[in-house]
């Protein structure tokens, strides 16, 4: 993980960064940091590349990472695969190593291509005058574009700019983008070329840039890591579970039917795999006792199988810790009695109300499922440490830490929904609060680099409440179009956001459900066979996920209906209720 920015100028004067940028992105990488300019006289320009690296493989790599011929590497991303790295090899050093090999475009692009694992790129090419950038193909590393008012200035980095003078927005992960430095000194216009992974959805590229940046699409396609969905809807196998209760039994008996369990086996082997990758070979860590791996965790399926997989490949002598986050509840009016046994029974029981408040303003729907969770896992692994930590958020802390950090972080994106999930997720990330040991807390604070995450899951399995309402109006045609609407957007609406927030406390987000693997598999998959949405909430969603829970050992968990981030933390009853999701957010624009 790193935070890498580039800042390019067709002026004379000293390319420079607000104070601002440097500290966010050095937060994000905290090992080491460092800024190198390249500049030419002809053509006229001048670079600034700025690196802040958090070391997570191999031996410590300084960026800007440069090579004998001048060629200059920012590279925020991790190898899953695709690429050969040896678990001492640093993949900074690998990337730049194939990169300067290359000898045209179309060999850049095949070694970008042959990636597996989450990326933002920009890489400089000296001698042909080239800045090439971009992210992964579903664009699980931030990367933010801006423009300079005077036309001969941009700017791309891993943060928001936080000027009002630039306006920023997310580098669209549709491709990889070029630019020939030297054409553009030499014109007023700006022509960015684009490679695009297949077809380009031009509305989405243009939107909201300025008059002088044109863009050119070029005819070499790069070869998507994922075969396209599944879009039939012929050969529909009915599930023979019908019952409108939904239990584990159920699930059980439909593990038994025909063809079932084998693709329940094939996704528990490549979802496994893909955790096995994100929890093994981490940097040493002296002290045993803390933990490496973290999970968002809230109990419900999607975390609690990344969990349970997890818990396969690291070592059994290391704690995991379990990130659950609650906002304060609004403590409950009492009724004042008029009588005088009224009175006098507030007076008897004060302090036993306030014990009671005390332990129960936390008590939001995912800390009593996390709790639940907790004691299933600990039932399957008795042996692992087990670090449920409870994270409680006063709505004081929440205003504050927004206006100082977090509004910073969610930018560009700026509605109702960013503002919820992107404080509930900065909260939890920070990994400060209480470990429960028999009846005693501790105050804990997670040492863990790499943070799990379960998103991807609910937009492959038709998780959420909207996937409903489509099947309901539009049946299994309209469904497998939403679903592939969502996959389309997930680095628009989702991933550049998670990640410059995860990354401001100096840990990395993993995604094991958008791993290229697993998504390929669940792409093969007839829509009817991920999801049953004719059957009742906390079966028919994820079907395919829950049978695979029932298939690792897991029990009451695997049947929990769908709740959201912000639902389930209450964030989202904290502020007013009235607000739709989508609307702008005042609390950001304000901040």
């Amino acid at each position: 993980m790193c935070g890498i920015c580039c800042v390019v100028s067709l002026t004379s004067s000293q390319c420079s960064l607000h104070d601002h940028v440097y500290e966010t992105l050095r937060r994000r990488g905290p090992d080491h940091s460092r800024n190198v300019t390249a500049s030419s006289s002809n053509p006229e320009y001048s670079c600034l590349f700025s690196a802040h690296v958090l070391h997570m493989r191999g031996s410590l790599t300084p960026q800007p990472l440069q090579d004998d011929h001048g060629n200059l590497l920012l590279w925020n991303g991790e190898v899953f695969g695709g690429l050969v790295v040896e678990p001492e090899e640093n993949d900074t050093q690998i990337i730049l190593d194939r990169l300067s090999a290359c000898k045209s475009p179309s060999d850049v692009l095949s070694v970008l291509c042959q990636v597996k694992g989450p990326w933002a790129i920009i890489y400089y090419q000296k001698e042909e005058h080239c800045l090439w950038f971009g992210r992964d193909f579903f664009g699980r590393r931030s990367l933010l574009w801006s423009w300079g008012t005077d036309k001969s200035s941009f700017t791309l980095t891993s943060v928001s700019i936080g000027s009002p003078d630039l306006k920023c927005s997310e580098v669209p992960a549709v491709g990889v983008f070029r630019v020939d430095l030297k054409s553009w000194s030499q014109r007023e216009s700006l022509n960015i070329e684009v490679y695009s992974w297949g077809y380009l959805q031009s509305d989405f590229i243009w939107e909201g840039l300025p008059s002088f940046v044109s863009f050119i699409l070029n005819d070499s396609v790069l070869s998507s890591p994922v075969p396209p969905m599944n879009m039939s809807i012929t050969g529909v196998e009915p599930n023979s579970c019908n019952s409108s209760q939904t239990s584990l039994d159920e699930l059980t008996e439909l593990l038994k039917s025909t063809g079932k369990r084998e693709t329940v086996c094939r996704l528990v082997d490549v979802l496994s795999e893909a955790v096995r990758r994100r929890v093994q070979h981490l940097p040493h860590q002296f002290n045993p006792n803390q933990a490496q791996v973290a999970i968002l965790f809230s109990g419900g399926i999607d975390s609690m199988i990344l969990t349970v997989l997890a818990d396969r490949y690291i070592p059994p002598d290391q704690p995991i810790d379990l990130l659950n986050v609650a906002f304060k509840l609004q403590e409950p009016k009492t009724n004042q009695g008029s009588g005088k046994k009224g009175r006098n029974t507030k007076k008897d029981h004060a302090s036993h109300e306030v014990s009671t408040s005390l332990q129960t303003n936390f008590d939001v729907p995912d800390r009593i499922t996390g709790r639940d969770g907790l004691r299933e896992l600990a039932a399957l692994n008795p042996e692992r440490k087990w670090n449920f930590l409870e994270i409680n958020v006063t709505q004081e802390e929440l205003r504050e830490m927004r206006v100082k950090n977090i509004c910073h972080l969610v930018h560009p994106l700026d509605t109702v929904l960013d503002d919820s999930i992107g404080c509930a997720m900065w909260f939890a990330a920070r990994g400060s609060g209480l470990v429960s040991e028999g009846t005693r807390q501790r105050q804990h604070s997670s040492t863990a680099k790499v943070i799990l995450t379960g998103i991807g899951a609910d937009e492959q399995l038709a998780g959420y409440s909207r996937h409903r309402v489509r099947f309901k109006t539009s049946g299994l045609q309209g469904l497998v179009k939403e679903l592939a609407m969502e996959l389309g957007r997930i680095s628009s609406r989702n991933l550049g956001r998670d990640d410059r927030i995860i990354a401001d406390h100096s840990k990395e987000a993993r995604f094991p459900y958008l791993d290229e693997d697993v998504v390929s598999f669940l792409n093969t998959l007839p829509v009817w066979e991920k999801a049953d949405l004719s059957l009742p909430r906390g079966l028919g969603e994820k079907l395919l996920l829950r049978l695979a829970a029932v298939e690792l050992g897991l029990g009451p968990s695997a049947v929990l209906p769908k709740r959201a981030m912000q639902f389930g933390s209450r964030i989202a009853k904290l502020e007013n209720s009235r607000e739709k999701a989508s609307e702008k957010c005042s609390r950001l624009i304000a901040s």
